[in-house]
């Protein structure tokens, strides 16, 4: 069965999550949708997409071949013209019925509005115009990224460097822990809080590879073992990082819809945070309120202190998705055991770690251990803000390709092989992007694919050295904190003028009435 633009529209049109894949039109039917083991969202955000690419970088080749069973038929004409996603222009289906939970603005950023039973039209389908891109080169950069990909897979790439890779880094993790072990039983504290904050802070790199099912292949087994060193070592809940992350991946550097770079009331790295926008993740506005305009203007001073403590906010995001979880009725992988194991392994955290609170003697010595172990790892938030804060945060449509997309909102921070460990692969996001199950390990070979892909296709490659990255990072922070100042400025005199004109009514009013 073939199927028209129009066609695949009204089936959207009707509620159903229809997607394209190698020119075969897909129908994720509920109970995938509530099952995938990325997250509801993540299809969502590709409904009335070309999601090709994005698909064969997610799945290995035994999700891959379970994808033609949900094919309902081909396109009737091809390439394929991507529609815009009803999730993106704040739309939402649930129980049979359509939801209006945001509108757009001009920006493409989402507002929320009183939730109310409506229904999309065509018009709400069709993205708006983006002169910028040019949709022939987006097909050849699309077809060129497919050829790379088959070069990366045939190089090997996707295969794990068990004990060439992982030995020396479990090597690192034993010795860290142990050091840090040794030092608290010698009442060396703050010795013993700068290690463990450091083994925190690399293991944290393994869950990231763990997420991304890189070690194994198997959804299962990597699972497990994250839940073992996220969770009952490190206190967070690797399920709410997984569901976070790969909407990151997926629509990256988007104001609305990306959950990693909305920090408000701390960090605004576009003027687009200043209008109150809607997040389709968090599901509620962003506001930009005294709190955030006070935080906004000193944040290229208050980076790297507040860096020091993201870890809090982590626990927050954890502790919050993971009693969500307990209510979600959805039939995600792994929901019973996982979320179960989860709630274990973050109890068992508490109380080892509180033990070893307790151990320090005083209250001052515990808030001081706290403080340094937890600021310890700094880097690991350092590392991943510089990779995206000082990327484009515009959005170019579901027409912009994957490559594209990836590319522009990525950089890579340049490094010597001798001290990569410290990012833990993550220096190498823009391989990482393109090609998110690649073992950190073998990114280095895949980075240089990249290099030479780009090269051909006429993309920018973007590397900066670690000072570099700093400075463009900050750069970015204070520019946006120099534009709240003129928010301020502008609203000042626009008050003043209201009052000018309020006043001269009243005066007029009045003088109006005098007459009378």
């Amino acid at each position: 069965m073939s199927f028209s633009r129009e066609k695949v529209a009204s089936l959207i049109l009707e509620g159903q999550t229809i997607i394209v894949y190698r020119d075969n039109v897909l129908r994720i039917p509920k109970f995938w949708l509530d099952a995938h083991p990325g997250g509801s969202l993540s299809l969502l955000h590709f409904v009335g997409r070309d999601a090709t690419d994005e698909i064969d970088a997610y799945h290995c080749d035994a999700a891959l071949a379970m994808v033609h069973k949900y094919a309902i038929g081909k396109l009737q004409d091809a390439p394929w013209v991507s529609l815009l996603p009803p999730v993106m222009s704040g739309w939402t289906h649930s129980q049979g019925k359509w939801f209006k939970e945001a509108s757009p603005d001009p920006s493409r950023s989402l507002h929320q509005v009183t939730r109310v039973e409506d229904a999309p039209t065509m018009d709400d389908l069709i993205p708006p115009a983006v002169p910028a891109l040019d949709q022939e080169v987006q097909a050849r950069q699309a077809a060129a990224y497919r050829q790379l990909h088959k070069r990366v897979i045939d190089a090997g790439l996707y295969k794990c460097p068990f004990f060439t890779g992982y030995g020396p880094e479990v090597f690192r993790y034993v010795l860290l822990g142990a050091t840090s072990a040794f030092a608290y039983y010698h009442n060396w504290l703050m010795t013993s809080a700068v290690l463990l904050g450091l083994m925190w802070h690399q293991l944290m790199f393994f869950v990231h590879d763990l997420g991304h099912i890189g070690v194994s292949g198997n959804w299962n087994i990597d699972r497990l073992i994250s839940i073992f060193v996220a969770d009952f070592i490190g206190g967070l809940s690797v399920g709410w990082w997984v569901d976070n992350h790969n909407i990151h991946h997926l629509v990256t550097n988007h104001p609305t819809h990306d959950p990693d770079i909305e920090h408000l009331p701390f960090f605004a790295i576009s003027p687009v945070f200043f209008n109150n926008i809607y997040s389709s993740y968090y599901k509620k506005t962003l506001k930009f309120d005294a709190a955030a305009r006070f935080f906004v203007q000193l944040q290229h001073k208050l980076f790297y202190i507040v860096m020091m403590f993201g870890r809090f906010n982590l626990y927050v995001r954890s502790y919050t998705s993971i009693f969500n979880r307990a209510f979600d009725t959805k039939r995600a992988r792994g929901h019973g055991w996982a979320w179960g194991l989860e709630v274990l392994g973050v109890a068992c955290f508490w109380v080892w770690f509180s033990q070893v609170l307790i151990g320090c003697g005083t209250w001052q010595k515990a808030l001081m251990y706290v403080l340094v172990s937890h600021a310890a790892t700094s880097p690991l938030h350092i590392t991943i803000v510089l990779s995206h804060f000082s990327m484009s945060t515009e959005d170019l449509g579901p027409a912009e390709s994957w490559p594209h997309r990836q590319m522009r909102t990525t950089t890579d921070i340049y490094c010597p092989d001798s001290i990569a460990f410290i990012h833990g692969g993550l220096q190498l996001q823009v391989a990482h992007h393109l090609f998110p199950r690649v073992p950190r390990h073998n990114l280095r070979k895949a980075s240089d694919m990249v290099k030479e892909f780009a090269a051909e296709q006429g993309l920018t490659y973007a590397e900066f050295g670690f000072m570099t990255g700093n400075q463009e990072v900050l750069g970015v922070l204070k520019e946006v904190a120099g534009m709240v100042h003129h928010l301020k400025v502008f609203a000042e005199v626009a008050n003043t003028e209201a009052k000018e004109a309020v006043d001269k009514k009243i005066k007029a009013s009045e003088k109006a009435a005098n007459l009378y």
